[in-house]
């Protein structure tokens, strides 16, 4: 009778024993395909996070307007990449905007011919921000609507020449983002003027 108890004992032993092994050995499991979880979803952010510092070193190297553009652009999801290809500038001291008015010039309108001829030749699905500049002569109202006029004379005479207007937009800066001193005449005749940011 005694040895059938200790008979019995050893086999719940080995029986609590191998319960415990088996438990075990799914708990490794269930941790393992865990962690399997983790590493692909870790390998996920960096890839992410890699990414995102590319896009923020990009925007760090264009300056304030165009970044803005791109940003616009992106939030509005008119791009594919979201990358900067290049811009064109249309200021006073080589256009000759006219003082207070909307109109493009003779040499406006050759360089705008020959920009429309570089975008189809580059055959590209491009998104175009048309951003209106002026420099501080004036009240800053008059300034923007000005801006946002020579910006629409660009876009419309673009379209004109064969450019969608859905992938063009204006904006009006006014005097807010002069590139030069507005206390000299070759200053204010550089603030003058249209950039033309080409996205992609």
């Amino acid at each position: 009778m005694q040895k059938l108890k200790t008979l019995a004992v050893v086999v719940a032993a080995g029986a609590f024993t191998l319960g415990g092994c088996a438990t075990k050995g799914f708990v490794r499991a269930q941790v393992g395909a865990v962690d399997s979880k983790v590493q692909a979803t870790q390998s996920q952010v960096d890839t992410q996070q890699g990414t995102l510092k590319d896009h923020d070193a990009r925007l760090g190297a264009l300056d304030k307007n165009t970044r803005e553009a791109l940003e616009r652009a992106e939030a509005a999801g008119k791009l594919a990449e979201g990358k900067f290809l290049y811009s064109m500038v249309l200021s006073d001291d080589s256009v000759k905007f006219p003082v207070d008015r909307a109109e493009l010039s003779p040499e406006a309108k050759t360089r705008l011919m020959d920009f429309v001829q570089k975008l189809k030749g580059d055959n590209k699905n491009v998104y175009l921000e048309i951003q209106g500049h002026t420099d501080a002569t004036g009240p800053k109202a008059l300034n923007t609507r000005l801006g946002e006029e020579r910006a629409e004379a660009v876009r419309l005479f673009m379209n004109q020449q064969g450019v969608a207007l859905n992938r063009m937009s204006t904006i009006s800066y006014g005097d807010q983002a002069p590139v030069a001193s507005n206390k000299s005449h070759t200053g204010r005749a550089q603030n003058r003027r249209v950039v033309v940011i080409v996205l992609a």
